[in-house]
């Protein structure tokens, strides 16, 4: 028994394609009972349809309404949330972003709220889907895209993650052939600066120079158009927000430490202290990166850009389940580069696993305190990081006899 999940044999294509139809069935029937059972833009339990969504509904508002620099100060931002549900019951989603992303939240609040939310996430989840069935070539990618778990997590957020995915893995894909337009959507990533912590050495250890100026040119220029549209007031706020930002929802963890899936996260919740999960966390961070690094200049780029995806996730202290949308990047280039170079002992179960990971992280941290989420990510890592070190080959395609001695 352990010998098929060693091999990956147990993933045959007609199994994988009935899993990923029944979690594609299972998430409509949740988004269907999510709104047939709402009440207005409140759910069944008074939370609002999208959560962390309802801040930047909220936020595209103040921004029509000229209050920009106000959706840092949590208090009249809440406010704001409440009046727009006509409930003062619902809970405070606080809004952490810097100014760029402020464009994006008035775009989406030129709509109904309902309405918004739908157009939301269709225009960022129709792109990343294409996108990922260009990385793997394979009419069916929409049915792996659309069942994974976590794209139900982000849609039912009404978050950014596809967004992300977006722009990191529409430039790792161009960076070779397009590096200034690779750059240009690298630089993007301004609006989420701790995922891209590993953009710039990234870059600067490939001497890519075309890509740093890119990048220069879509994060200075959005930073200008904040300055020219709303001057140094929101930025100033934007700035002033900072330390109640890390003392409540990266030190304190108030949004739920078994639902941030980072190293600094798993530190926290097994009972350690601020100064010992902040050197985990630069361990790791340090660590990931690196390894990023070594592969940029020495792999092939399927693994570079899988790896890249991995570290995005890994060395930040604050990430969600929903932002795992982001490794579903680094998944799909590693079963490529399997599929036309063979697969490691392993390393066909751990990738699905990756894949759906999601569907339980949260309630495996909560009650074992296993961090499952963060786990999933260093396996992806560890996976690029191995395919390039030991070249893997596929059993199943060599001759009889020297198949058998592998398989030992």
């Amino acid at each position: 028994m352990l010998g098929i999940f060693r091999s990956g044999d147990w993933l045959t294509h007609e199994r994988v394609r009935r899993i990923a139809v029944v979690c594609l069935i299972v998430s409509i029937a949740s988004v269907a009972y999510l709104l047939a059972t709402a009440h207005g833009t409140l759910d069944w339990k008074g939370r609002p349809i999208g959560t962390d969504y309802s801040e930047v509904y909220a936020a595209g508002r103040m921004a029509w309404d000229g209050a920009a620099a106000k959706v840092w100060d949590w208090p009249t931002h809440f406010r704001v949330q409440q009046g727009l549900h006509g409930s003062t019951s619902v809970d405070l989603y606080a809004w952490h972003y810097p100014p760029p992303f402020l464009f994006v939240a008035m775009t989406i609040a030129t709509l109904p709220y309902l309405p918004a939310l739908i157009a939301w996430q269709a225009a960022t989840l129709v792109p990343f889907l294409l996108m990922i069935r260009r990385i793997v070539g394979r009419s069916d990618a929409w049915l792996f895209v659309l069942a994974a778990p976590v794209t139900l997590i982000c849609v039912t957020h009404g978050h950014n993650g596809f967004l992300t995915g977006l722009l990191l893995g529409g430039g790792l894909m161009l960076l070779d052939r397009r590096p200034i337009a690779a750059g240009l959507l690298f630089g993007c990533l301004v609006y989420k600066p701790q995922f891209a912590v590993v953009i710039p050495p990234l870059l600067l250890v490939t001497l890519n120079w075309r890509a740093i100026l890119g990048a220069a040119i879509s994060s200075f220029g959005l930073i200008a158009l904040t300055l020219a549209m709303w001057g140094r007031d929101v930025w100033d706020a934007f700035f002033a927000s900072l330390p109640l930002t890390r003392h409540i929802i990266i030190e304190e963890g108030r949004t739920g430490w078994y639902k941030i899936m980072s190293a600094f996260s798993a530190v926290r919740s097994w009972g350690g202290g601020i100064p010992l999960a902040y050197a985990v966390q630069a361990v790791v961070t340090v660590a990931a990166v690196g390894a990023t690094l070594w592969l940029a200049r020495t792999a092939r780029p399927a693994l570079r850009n899988a790896a890249v995806s991995a570290a995005v996730l890994l060395s930040t202290p604050y990430v969600l389940d929903y932002d795992f949308v982001v490794l579903g990047l680094g998944i799909a280039w590693l079963w490529c580069d399997g599929e036309e170079h063979g697969f490691g002992p392993w390393q066909r179960t751990l990738l699905a696993c990756a894949w759906i990971a999601p569907l339980f992280a949260r309630g495996v941290a909560q009650f074992t305190f296993i961090p499952l989420g963060w786990l999933s990510a260093v396996a992806v890592l560890a996976i690029a990081v191995s395919r390039h070190r030991h070249p893997a080959v596929d059993v199943d395609r060599l001759p009889g006899d020297i198949a058998g001695l592998a398989a030992r």
